[in-house]
């Protein structure tokens, strides 16, 4: 049973995410404002996960996994958005970059626009590196 509870974590610590990424937490909707005039001299990534969703939990824990932060962490901003906890954040990112809500979701936003959009197994670090 342990097996499981490490691929897929367990309801106990759903809300707990331990990572060597330096997520900023997307919390309140002003955040939003200042991701797009961050934007402009950076990118953006937001990663949109469901603590319920054991799939988002799975493409969460391997999109850690391949992440280079030694490359990327000071390059680009990274945002968490806990989908539960925050769907009206969600439902604006939705509105304002123009993508269709997903979960997991991840979006690179550069210039205030959003370049890049992914969801479930089409997350994948590397790929997102050559976007950059």
């Amino acid at each position: 049973m342990s097996f499981l509870k490490n691929i897929f974590g367990s309801s106990d610590n759903q809300n707990e995410i331990v990572s060597k990424i330096n997520w900023i937490s997307l919390t309140n909707l002003g955040q939003l404002d200042e991701m797009v005039s961050r934007s402009a001299e950076k990118p953006v990534v937001i990663f949109k996960h469901s603590t319920r969703c054991s799939v988002s939990r799975m493409v969460l824990k391997q999109f850690e996994n391949e992440f280079d932060v030694a490359t990327l962490d000071c390059n680009v901003s990274m945002y968490f958005l806990d989908l539960l906890e925050h769907r009206d954040i969600s439902n604006e990112i939705a509105n304002r970059f123009g993508v269709h809500h997903q979960s997991p979701q991840l979006l690179l936003i550069k210039e205030g626009k959003s370049v890049y959009d992914v969801s479930h197994s089409d997350i994948d670090a590397e790929e997102l590196k050559g976007k950059l």
